[in-house]
């Protein structure tokens, strides 16, 4: 063309190039003007400041550092504006850990179409009801920032909107879903987590929302609904995880398109519809932790060709397919069949799906040694829980494979712990029959390993002294087995353990120092040999110790007065052991026993005279046991204010001296044991107070006096007041007299008053009168009037002696019948 016009002549060749000339000029003077303008608008720029204005964050990287008055604002980090109008349409400040206040500046962007504030923290202040307003909106995502309140139903009026992410606000809440129904355009809605116990025809509204492809509603308390009424959504993902939901599962015919259907942990009971076979689309299938029963077929499972997850454990369900079938779906996620009965030959259809990551089994049944190929089949699998099976034989060296999770506890393997590879963070070998843990084991190299249960096995000989290669160990269990020698001095490398428990085996020797491991929280050497004094370390640098268990061993000396310092300790047991001295008048300073804790293991305590296992119900448990040692002293006053103490056992020592007069000030005692000391003096009237008081023993002492009247006391047996002969009063006896004396000594009292001090006053008197009548009888034979007067003196002693002895005999048979 350019030809063709330069043909015609030089005018029109001019022409041209003055055209060109004024494109190159204005071209360039529109760059220029775009260097030294703002694309960003006023309005939008100083409602952005404002906005700024109202959060704060400790984060030093966070979004709003990049927002300065002197920059174009469509470049600062979170926000995009259109090119052509330079309106702000998006604002993203997701996971910037801003807290304070959302200022209603917003308004301003009037254009806005994404509005980002997740996984920050806004201290609980409501949702802004002028969100609502902004009617460009498509996207809004309010998940995880700490809001609180009523979902404000204005958000209805967001017509535009496909996305709404509103999940992981505990504290929000909607009783009216109806609001909902106008977001006719809304294709993913999530509000996991926000409370909608209270909402009604919730499903009805959801059904006029025909666009919605993904619902997200975990953790809700949801109440109960026909899942069929939402069938008319087209729906790809249903997430109705840990709500209320009971009854039997619909048909599923309905929900064609699904890709995911998650339902666990609800109430669901009754069979699986065989139905869910012809979901072509499924990907993943979870009806775990229901209620459900029935037998799962190859109809249940024909068309899922492209299932990749599949979680039916924690239901009755059993698994009825053909050895030589063939599955339609090769899984690369999940394959959870836990409590279903799948065994006792492990399925060998299991095999072929060799790309799973993470493989469930647990109480399935399955019995016998593991296909010999088990091990090296999974080439992706990092979980793996075999526990609760009666699987046999040994393990093989499984360093090469890329575990994370090991659960094959309680099973019947035996032989040697084998080296296990460095992703290895949990590992459960508890009540099987390994007998060697040694040379192999040490050969791991597992920095991130958190957790190692080896309890209730077979092992024996020395314990390795390897466990400086475990820096990330936080909870070690080698309970009940048959361990032996010194405990290893490694052990206190492990920084962060948090419980230790090696109870129930032949340990020797002193405690190592474990005073690096100052985030301890749980020590359980119950039932060992282990001697020595009880370190002063322990009260000085485990100051987060809150189960201290050294019960059963032979510990000597004194109780280290550093004890005192253990602020959060909520079970101190030190019985059956060689401990002397007295009792450390500083015991109050655990005040104790004021601190909740849960710990998630289970921990064993002798609670009520009984071994029992606490898990979470440790929490409110305050206990302090140390009896069956060789205390002496007295109970120290300042014992009396551990008022949150739930049991106290001090019997089998020496301890004298009175019972402290404010004991009934720990009012929360449960449990009281002080039999088989020698304290004397009496129990105090304040033991009336201790009205949740269930079990108690105060046999074997020197108390005296009268039983404080309460109704916990009179409602035990006599047998926790027996072997103190001063007690009295109802259980031991009907009543005292009113100067707290037993009936016996007021018997006596009236004995005395009659003339008749004791049985032996009675005897020496017949004596005495034995002997004289001998002495005179010569003179009674050779004088008459002697005679005369003797035998009447003989005849009213007689008829004295006779009433006397009479009315003791009586005393005493009523006494012996006391």
């Amino acid at each position: 063309m350019l030809i063709s016009i330069m043909s015609g002549g030089s005018m029109q060749y001019s022409v041209l190039v003055g055209l060109v000339c004024l494109a190159i000029a204005s071209f360039s003077s529109s760059v220029g003007s775009s260097n030294n303008t703002f694309l960003c608008l006023e309005s939008e720029r100083l409602a952005l400041l404002q906005f700024k204005q109202g959060l704060l964050s400790d984060y030093k990287y966070n979004a709003l550092a990049t927002w300065e008055s002197t920059k174009d604002c469509c470049d600062w980090r979170g926000i995009a504006c259109n090119n052509h109008t330079g309106h702000v349409i998006t604002l993203d400040l997701s996971f910037n850990f801003l807290r304070g206040e959302i200022h209603p500046s917003l308004l301003e962007l009037r254009y806005l179409e994404y509005l980002d504030l997740s996984f920050n923290d806004f201290g609980g202040m409501m949702i802004p009801v002028f969100i609502g307003s902004l009617s460009q909106l498509k996207e809004l995502k309010l998940g995880r920032a700490n809001f609180s309140g009523h979902v404000p139903p204005q958000l209805g009026n967001l017509s535009n909107l496909h996305t709404l992410d509103l999940s992981n606000n505990e504290n929000v809440s909607s009783e009216n879903v109806e609001w909902l129904s106008h977001l006719s355009s809304l294709r993913y809605l999530n509000m996991s987590w926000v409370n909608l116990s209270e909402a009604v025809n919730w499903p009805q509204s959801l059904s006029k929302l025909t666009s919605l492809r993904e619902l997200k509603l975990s953790l809700c308390n949801l109440p109960d609904v026909n899942l069929s009424s939402l069938s008319k959504n087209a729906l790809e993902t249903l997430d109705l995880q840990n709500n209320q939901f009971w009854g039997s599962l619909p048909e599923l015919t309905g929900f064609s398109k699904l890709r995911e259907l998650l339902l666990s942990s609800n109430n669901i009971s009754g069979s699986l519809p065989e139905s869910v076979g012809t979901l072509s689309s499924l990907e993943e299938l979870d009806v775990s932790m229901n209620s459900m029963t029935g037998v799962i077929t190859e109809s249940h499972l024909r068309d899922l060709s492209r299932l990749q997850s599949l979680k039916l454990s924690g239901n009755g369900f059993y698994i009825n397919l053909s050895s030589h079938w063939d599955p339609p779906f090769q899984l690369t996620s999940s394959l959870a069949l836990s409590s279903c009965k799948l065994g006792p030959a492990f399925p060998k259809w299991i095999l072929k799906q060799t790309n799973i990551t993470e493989l469930h089994l647990s109480n399935a049944g399955i019995s016998g040694s593991l296909p010999d190929k088990f091990w090296d089949l999974f080439v992706h699998l990092y979980s793996l829980d075999l526990s609760i099976n009666q699987i046999c034989g040994k393990l093989p060296n499984l360093s090469t494979t890329i575990f994370w999770v090991v659960d094959l506890s309680s099973n019947l393997l035996s032989g040697a712990v084998p080296s296990f590879p460095p992703t290895l963070r949990f590992l459960n070998l508890s009540t099987n029959m390994f007998s060697d843990l040694s040379s192999s084991f040490c050969a791991t190299r597992a920095p991130y390993l958190g957790f190692i249960e080896i309890s209730d096995n077979l092992l024996s000989g020395e314990l390795p002294n390897c466990w400086m290669q475990f820096s990330g160990l936080g909870l070690l269990f080698l309970g009940k087995n048959k361990l032996s020698g010194k405990i290893p001095s490694s052990l206190g490398n492990l920084k962060i353990m948090t419980l230790l428990s090696l109870k129930d085996n032949n340990f020797s020797g002193e405690l190592p120092s474990l005073e690096n491991c100052t985030e301890l929280a749980m020590v359980d050497l119950d039932n060992n040999n282990l001697s020595g004094r009880i370190p002063t370390w322990i009260g000085q640098r485990l100051t987060t110790l809150m189960y201290l268990r050294l019960r059963s061993n032979q510990f000597s000396g004194i109780i280290p007065s550093s004890l005192c310092n253990l602020a959060t300790i909520h079970v101190l047991d030190l019985s059956h052991n060689n401990i002397s001295g007295g009792l450390p008048r500083c015991l109050n300073n655990i005040t104790a026993m004021a601190v909740d804790i849960v710990l998630g293991m289970g921990v064993e305590l002798v609670w009520k005279g009984i071994e029992r296992e606490f898990g979470k119900n440790l929490l409110q448990v305050r206990s302090i046991d140390i009896s069956s040692n060789s205390l002496v002293d007295e109970i120290p006053e300042s014992i009396t204010s551990m008022e949150k103490l739930t049991s106290l056992n001090l019997s089998g020592n020496n301890l004298i001296g009175k019972v402290p007069e404010n004991f009934g000030n720990m009012k929360m005692l449960e449990s009281l044991d002080l039999s088989r000391n020698q304290i004397s003096g009496g129990i105090p009237a304040s033991f009336s107070k201790l009205n949740f008081l269930s079990v108690l023993d105060l046999s074997h002492n020197n108390l005296s006096g009268r039983i404080p009247l309460g109704t916990q006391l009179q409602s035990f047996n006599a047998t926790v007041y027996m072997g103190n002969f001063g007690l009295c009063g109802p259980p031991l006896t009907p009543n005292c007299s009113e100067n707290g004396t037993t009936q016996a000594d007021d018997d006596m009292k009236e004995d005395d008053d009659d003339g008749l001090i004791s049985l032996g006053f009675f005897i020496s008197t017949v004596l005495g009168f034995v002997s004289g009548f001998w002495i005179v009888c010569g003179s009674l034979l050779l004088k008459s009037s002697w005679r005369y007067a003797y035998f009447k003196f003989l005849d009213d002693s007689r008829d004295w002696i006779h009433v006397k002895t009479a009315v003791y005999k009586e005393k005493m048979q009523r006494r012996l019948q006391r």
